[in-house]
């Protein structure tokens, strides 16, 4: 039967109103100009799987085509100037034993580490250590399609997928992390609408959240994610419709 989105539930979207739209282009740049220079200087996707990533997270944001070119255009001309942004990832806690998991690129770890332990600290959560509850969580791959026909399903299978989910909206359907272009491409092929597809950190099970925890949870997971340096926040929380709301 068809079910919320499980998807909805652990990669919180941005861009929902005009005020964050302008952070939301900010961090895409940002990781562009990352896998630029972490490729080598590589501007070609077809080379460069971390600016694939990169600009498949992107456009599941909608942020504009031209935005995308220029970012690339102007990692390559850097050469070895510029800023360099480090991948750091921080795990936590937050209300209903909720496990927590930010990705992060930054330029200054020192701070990016003080301002993610200032939002747990204010916001009822708790920061922990390396590895404290990474482990809950796995690299996929996750596309989205915007029909969950039977069709659909057994053209994803075929291609590849391990998991499907049908939801109300169409379907979420769960790849290994080196087949997920692969599969993205195969249905698009078919003629069926890939609505998103980009790598992710699921979590391998779910803690269900509600009433008062669950309202402090989308708020500590709101404040994370208006970090400048943040990236992306992953949660195990299964929260209410209400709630996400």
């Amino acid at each position: 039967m068809a079910g919320h989105s499980k998807w909805a539930q652990i990669k919180r979207k941005k861009g929902a109103n005009d005020k964050k739209r302008s952070a939301v282009i900010s961090k895409h740049i940002r990781a562009i100009t990352a896998a630029v220079r972490s490729g080598g200087g590589i501007g070609d996707p077809a080379g460069n799987l971390s600016l694939k990533n990169a600009i498949a997270a992107a456009k599941t944001d909608t942020v504009p085509a031209d935005n995308i070119d220029n970012a690339i255009k102007r990692a390559v001309g850097e050469g070895e100037g510029g800023t360099s942004y480090k991948e750091a990832v921080y795990e936590g806690y937050g209300p209903g034993g909720t496990a927590i998991l930010i990705e992060t690129l930054t330029d200054n770890v020192t701070r990016t580490v003080a301002e993610v332990r200032s939002v747990f600290n204010k916001r009822g959560g708790s920061m922990g250590t390396s590895g404290s509850v990474a482990w809950q969580f796995e690299s996929k791959g996750v596309i989205v399609l915007a029909e969950g026909s039977e069709a659909a399903q057994e053209a994803a299978i075929e291609l590849g997928a391990e998991d499907l989910q049908e939801t109300e909206d169409g379907l979420e359907i769960s790849t290994a992390p080196s087949d997920l272009y692969a599969v993205s491409e195969g249905l698009t092929s078919r003629g069926y609408t890939v609505q998103s597809a980009q790598l992710a950190m699921l979590p391998s099970n779910t803690v269900a959240v509600s009433g008062p925890d669950a309202d402090k949870l989308m708020t500590l997971l709101e404040a994370l994610e208006d970090l400048d340096d943040v990236q992306n926040v992953y949660s195990n929380a299964d929260l209410p419709e209400e709630t996400l709301a």
